[in-house]
């Protein structure tokens, strides 16, 4: 490709006919490219050459910012890989992998790039790239490896002093290589904002992935014998058994991380290779916050602010783990929280600590359970009730009977929608004719990525897109179609990727919602036939917002896209 390439830029006027020909036999003979050689040689700046090599291969030339390409778009290729063929993962977008290639008429480097993605599922789209950017990525490879390799040095080091007979001095100790590859690694996590660490054995190695935006990434893999010094380095933080590797383990600690004091969670697990660790990252910052930030809107918003407001009651919260049930309770008793309420909470685990709040954490071990915790709860005087989870008959009847007698309990139920929590409670023993009079509001939620407001693309929804958002907003209260357009055309935005939000098109995570509503014609439902079908009737006549809908309308508000929608919400409907 020498040689047209020189021609070309004859054309363009950027090189004379023979200096083109001088310059490329130059090349062959040095074993170059003649881009590496115009370059090296100064001939023609680089800017303007590939601009030039842009044109004549129509490949778009892409500026990147790379010190902000993600640790887990660079996990799809190999840093070997890479250097070989000069190519850099640069930003990924559902199953689009964007590439760029400093030499992207290279045949051998494009069908290496299909051999090691198309097994995955993975649509790449091809970028031109600055050589001195290529070189720049690079070195987002090393930036984890390079702390992490500093620190096996200092490792090695002190392995050697432990084989002289004197011993360590206590500030050698704490200073200690391991000590500080798990700082690193809590580091990197609260950088990247993620909510879970995994340190686990994986076949002959160690590995180290982060949870970010619901989505785990692997970032780090060392040597194996490696995991049971990390893991009795965590132990001893979270002062559990370091002797102990039969059964799993509990705990918590916290460090000053970015001038920010954040809580770690950690479990411990016992697997055939050795112990797993995930630590649950608390950061205040980022989790307790106010309801609306929650995305709680519109018609939802104030079904929840009305039902927080009543002296008393049940409010249950349901969805799968991980989709933000306790978060939205914290939120609900943050608002409550005042001088002349008194607030008790039962949980399991503790998340957050919250001023003003007596806040316990149940040990099932010792015999301290939800329902023993309950019994004694309402012997402090409670106005307000959190009770992490209803596990049980026991529990379920006492949650029950606590809302009937004066007081405002929120609790959360494993169940997938706001329908199925009455069904689930009357199979737990709650008495059919008990339930109507305690239970207020039933909110089931999930979690689901927001789009970048930076990089996010505007587009028309059409065909089946058009077809669904339709059939979702044509049974919406007055109100809510007040927030969204009611025809066409409608306007949803999908991912990109900017430095912004590291290239991968997605910041943050928000709520979507569905709330049930005690009626008159619920409670005769539940006394006579508390069929799931007939729930789902009475939802449709009290035109509740299914989580569904609310979705539809956060992707025509531009929050969200509606992919992730349908990814989230489990439902039959598919788009081709």
């Amino acid at each position: 490709m020498a040689l047209p390439l020189a021609e070309f830029l004859v054309k363009r006027g950027k090189l004379k006919k023979d200096e083109a020909e001088r310059f490329s036999i130059l090349a062959q003979r040095e074993q170059k490219t003649l881009e590496d050689f115009l370059l090296e040689k100064g001939i023609i700046g680089e800017k303007d050459l590939f601009l030039e090599k842009s044109a004549f291969l129509n490949i778009p030339l892409k500026e990147i910012s790379v010190g902000e390409i993600p640790p887990f778009v660079l996990e799809e290729v190999s840093e070997d890989f890479a250097r070989r063929y000069r190519v850099v993962p640069l930003n990924k977008r559902g199953n689009v992998l964007e590439i760029g290639m400093v030499f992207p008429e290279d045949l051998r480097a494009r069908s290496a790039i299909e051999f090691i993605t198309k097994p995955k599922g993975i649509r790449t789209e091809i970028y031109l790239i600055y050589p001195s950017q290529f070189e720049e990525a690079l070195k987002r490879y090393g930036e984890l490896k390079k702390e992490i390799g500093e620190v096996l040095e200092e490792l090695e080091k002190e392995r050697e002093e432990k084989e002289k007979p004197e011993k360590l001095e206590a500030e050698k100790i704490e200073e200690a290589p391991v000590a500080k590859m798990t700082a690193v690694i809590l580091r990197h996590a609260v950088e990247g904002g993620a909510s879970d660490i995994h340190i686990e054995p994986f076949g002959n190695h160690t590995r180290v992935r982060y949870r970010v935006d619901g989505v785990l990434h692997s970032s780090l893999l060392l040597e194996k014998r490696f995991l049971p010094s990390i893991v009795s380095r965590i132990k001893i933080l979270s002062n559990l058994r370091i002797d102990e590797t039969r059964v799993p383990q509990d705990g918590r600690f916290h460090a000053t991380i970015l001038g920010r004091k954040i809580d770690f969670r950690v479990g411990t697990f016992p697997t055939a290779q050795g112990e797993k660790v995930v630590i649950r990252v608390l950061d205040p910052r980022t989790a307790v916050r106010s309801i609306t930030e929650l995305g709680l809107q519109g018609r939802n918003l104030s079904l929840i602010q009305k039902a927080s407001e009543l002296p008393f009651g049940l409010l249950v919260f349901c969805g799968p783990t991980g989709c933000g049930k306790t978060t939205t309770q914290y939120a609900i008793i943050r608002e409550l929280n005042e001088e002349s309420v008194n607030i008790v909470t039962l949980e399991d685990p503790v998340e957050y600590w919250i001023d003003g709040i007596s806040q316990s954490q149940v040990r099932p071990e010792i015999g301290y359970t939800f329902a023993n915790g309950l019994r004694q709860i309402l012997r402090q005087d409670p106005d307000i009730i959190m009770v992490g989870e209803i596990r049980d008959r026991e529990t379920a009847e006492l949650v029950v009977h606590a809302a009937l007698t004066g007081h405002l309990v929120l609790s959360t139920l494993h169940t997938n929608d706001a329908v199925g929590a009455i069904p689930r409670l009357l199979d737990m023993g709650v008495d059919n004719f008990l339930l109507p009079a305690a239970l207020k509001v039933v909110v089931a939620q999930r979690l689901i990525r927001k789009l970048c407001p930076k990089c996010k693309i505007k587009t028309v929804a059409k065909g089946s897109e058009e077809k669904l958002i339709k059939e979702q907003i044509a049974d919406l209260p007055e109100e809510e179609k007040k927030m969204i357009p009611t025809s066409p055309p409608f306007y949803l935005y999908r991912p990109k990727g900017c430095p912004s939000c590291a290239n991968k098109g997605t910041k943050g995570r928000i709520g979507i919602f569905e709330i049930l509503v005690m009626t008159s014609e619920l409670e005769e439902i539940i006394l006579k036939n508390p069929s799931e079908g007939k729930i789902k009737e009475e939802a449709k006549r009290q035109k509740m917002i299914t989580m569904l809908q609310d979705g539809v309308i956060k992707a025509l508000q531009g929050i969200v896209s509606l992919e992730e929608v349908l990814k989230t919400v489990e439902t039959q409907t598919s788009l081709i």
